[in-house]
């Protein structure tokens, strides 16, 4: 008997589908995740080590609490996955699709508001700042804080640098600069700025992506990887926010 692809054997479980699920919006913590789910927590540990095993998911320690731990999707191989599930029921299925139609949202010619948050201001969130930005043209309206500002970290700038961003000129700011703004989306980029996050008008959506602060890899190969995690991060958020520019 021909067995199903992996990505079916993996996600077509309604407990591991929905851990996906939530994992593509956010990286959560196993409590979190168990909650979401409305699923016993060895129950839930039991599917990740599962989407684990299959390089679905990953998980590393909080930066926050060395005893937590966060799970992360990764949506590249995901994708690679189900484009190679359709070729195996038939290899047609994705050069014959139909176009989508045209994505559509509330208030389409309104800038998706984004703030992203880290501890310092600079690194993380200057790097995602500076990404959206370009990748997101005026559909969206991004800015960066961050909780103890500091001084822009010159390897930020030099990473920056191999994608054609200039950075150099940009000031770390506390996030108390921005607490009477609203946003459609507050992003926290690291482990302990989300625990120290407030509320802001308007009940924005929160995200969370567990990145580790490059300056203490020790390292300037740390900041390119780090570069290249909120790259790939910022593109699959891109997708979500905004519909595709006219042409």
């Amino acid at each position: 008997m021909v067995q199903p692809p992996v990505f079916l054997r993996l996600a077509g479980h309604p407990v591991r589908w929905r851990l996906l699920s939530e994992l593509a919006r956010s990286d959560l913590r196993v409590r979190e995740l168990t909650a979401l789910a409305g699923q016993p927590q060895n129950a839930v540990s039991y599917h990740l080590a599962r989407l684990r095993a299959g390089g679905l998911v990953t998980m590393h320690r909080s930066s926050a609490d060395r005893r937590d731990s966060y799970y992360r999707i990764d949506l590249a191989r995901s994708g690679y996955l189900l484009a190679a599930t359709a070729d195996a029921l038939h290899p047609g299925l994705l050069s014959a699709a139909p176009p989508p139609a045209p994505a559509t949202r509330p208030g389409m010619g309104v800038p998706v508001r984004v703030l992203f948050l880290c501890t310092g201001n600079s690194t993380r969130s200057q790097i995602a700042e500076a990404l959206l930005q370009r990748a997101g043209g005026d559909r969206v309206a991004v800015v960066s804080a961050g909780s103890h500002p500091k001084q822009l970290h010159p390897d930020a700038v030099r990473a920056m640098r191999e994608y054609g961003i200039d950075i150099s000129g940009r000031r770390a700011r506390h996030l108390s600069e921005f607490s009477r703004r609203r946003f459609d989306f507050v992003i926290t980029l690291c482990d302990k700025v989300r625990e120290v996050c407030p509320e802001f008008p308007g009940g924005p959506e929160p995200v969370h992506w567990s990145i580790a602060d490059p300056a203490t890899a020790g390292g300037y190969p740390a900041f390119q990887a780090t570069a290249t995690d909120l790259y790939t991060r910022v593109s699959f958020l891109l997708q979500r926010l905004t519909p595709p520019p006219a042409h």
